[in-house]
């Protein structure tokens, strides 16, 4: 069952997407269900993909110290979707999960064929980086 297009769009990196492009993401992510308990990410080990919960919550932790609980509509891993990167927490689930995920390898030919897709997520990305270093310096 593909992504609804509406959960995709909440996500910032996705939000300046048209109707086609949400669609093509759509098509490729797949339904993931993990357990009440499950780990879904461990820190440190490097990260193979990007999720957006749907039913659910997790929690994050880092360095062991719970620090967020993700539920509908939120995400994690859309570095992993460019690099190759140690994760930066561990994501537990709190409850039973479903989740929404794309692979890097699932994702680098969506944005193969189609250079606007990707220039629009870099926009967003500078975007973010921008409104980050704001609130740092």
């Amino acid at each position: 069952m593909p992504a609804p297009e509406e959960l995709i769009q909440q996500v910032p990196l996705f939000s300046d997407l048209d109707k086609k492009e949400l669609q093509g993401l759509a098509s490729t992510m797949k339904e993931r269900t993990f357990n009440s308990g499950d780990t879904i990410a461990t820190e440190g080990q490097t990260g193979i993909g990007f999720f957006i919960i749907d039913d659910g919550e997790a929690s994050v932790s880092v360095q062991g110290e719970e620090r967020a609980t993700l539920k509908h509509g939120d995400y994690f891993g859309e570095v992993a979707l460019i690099d190759d990167g140690a994760r930066t927490a561990t994501i537990t689930a709190k409850t039973d999960l479903r989740c929404y995920g794309i692979t890097s390898w699932e994702f680098r030919p969506l944005i193969a064929q189609n250079a606007d897709l990707a220039w629009k997520m870099l926009q967003t990305m500078a975007k973010m980086l921008r409104a980050s270093e704001q609130r740092v310096g």
